[in-house]
């Protein structure tokens, strides 16, 4: 396990049952207990009804508190690798204008390679790529294709797990039990660090790095089961 892994089960030991009740602000149910997850399992994570992560209830705010997503007006919003927890309510909320994309998933609307996206210059006005760049063999094409694809004056979410205190990537390891070890999954390419802002940052965006602490007060960081630090943060990128 690594550092900022320790660290997290460590808080997560001292206050993840600060409060008597968890509450999940995806489906807005409450709960005793949520349960556990992760290759490391994590435990009160996960939300027995809708299988959100501490992850997508903080983005899931943020959404809501902090951006103009759901304001009324169109929007074409493209969602990358989309969350079965968040999914239906993005295209409830957004109709038409919604369309998500995978390139294994044959759920998605579209097969599309991140690396390569096949959609004309400013094509989406809000794009949201959450945990998915880890696996991806180059993150830096990837996202520069985000930065073509987004409109002058539209907005990004892109978040990953920041594991190590430095990016850490090899590309001739494709050992899968290699990259277990050294990278925390089987399909992962790389650990990021608080240096992977720069990698946004050199692909042409404005970078602002939003902590849960910036939404939530302690007692519903508790209660949302956010107390771990593999909570992350949002990283919400313009153009």
């Amino acid at each position: 396990m690594n550092r900022l892994s320790t660290i997290g089960h460590r808080i997560a030991k001292r206050i993840v049952f600060f409060g008597s009740n968890r509450y999940c602000n995806v489906c807005r149910r409450n709960w005793r207990k949520f349960r556990s997850f992760g290759v490391i399992p994590r435990e009160d994570a996960c939300c027995p009804g809708c299988d959100s992560l501490e992850r997508h209830r903080l983005a899931w705010e943020f959404f809501q508190r902090k951006t103009d997503l759901f304001d009324d007006r169109p929007k074409r919003v493209l969602h990358v690798a989309a969350e079965r927890c968040m999914e239906p309510l993005f295209r409830r909320e957004l109709g038409r204008n919604y369309v998500t994309a995978d390139l294994m998933d044959p759920r998605a609307d579209h097969q599309w390679d991140v690396m390569a996206i096949p959609q004309p210059d400013e094509s989406f006005d809000v794009i949201y790529c959450s945990h998915v760049l880890e696996h991806v063999l180059d993150d830096r094409k990837a996202l520069a294709e985000f930065y073509r694809v987004l409109t002058t004056g539209g907005w990004a979410v892109l978040n990953v797990p920041i594991t190590a205190t430095q990016t850490y990537e090899d590309p001739s390891i494709t050992d899968p039990v290699e990259r277990e070890r050294l990278f925390g999954q089987k399909d992962h390419v790389r650990r990021y660090g608080p240096d992977y802002v720069n990698r946004l940052r050199e692909a042409g965006f404005r970078v602002e790095v939003i902590c849960k602490t910036d939404l939530f007060s302690e007692l519903e960081i508790a209660r949302l089961g956010l107390c771990v630090e593999l909570t992350g943060e949002i990283y919400f990128c313009t153009k």
